[in-house]
């Protein structure tokens, strides 16, 4: 095989590796839910899929989550907030820019917790 039919090859094989990478969709032009993403599917769920949404819900979660790990606020108020942000959603899911603005509030009081069920019987 001489020089020249290497280089041919070569070309040929980048050339072909780009073609690839160029005719492949790209992440973002794919606007199919990844089904096996909890995070990504909640926050969808909580926007409605709207774009912007999901990016402002996305941006206040790593701002939350880095606060928390960094501040280390006390569980009862990691408690609270997570309460307060997903009580108007459903259960289960979490508004994260209410989240962030709880954790970060320094007035929030500590709430009496009841410290069992009391029940009424007849």
């Amino acid at each position: 095989m001489g020089g020249g039919l290497r280089l041919i090859l070569a070309i040929g094989a980048v050339a072909a590796a780009w073609l690839a990478l160029a005719l492949t969709p790209s992440p973002a032009l794919a606007k199919l839910p990844p089904l096996r993403d909890p995070v990504f599917l909640n926050i969808g769920f909580v926007c409605r899929w709207q774009t912007h949404c999901m990016q402002l819900q996305e941006k206040a979660m790593k701002r939350a989550l880095s606060y928390v790990k960094k501040k280390d606020p006390p569980l009862w108020k990691v408690q609270q907030c997570n309460r307060n942000a997903s009580r108007n959603r459903g259960r289960g899911r979490v508004d994260w820019i209410g989240y962030y603005n709880c954790i970060k509030n320094p007035a929030l009081q500590r709430r009496a917790v009841p410290s069992g069920r009391t029940t009424r019987r007849r």
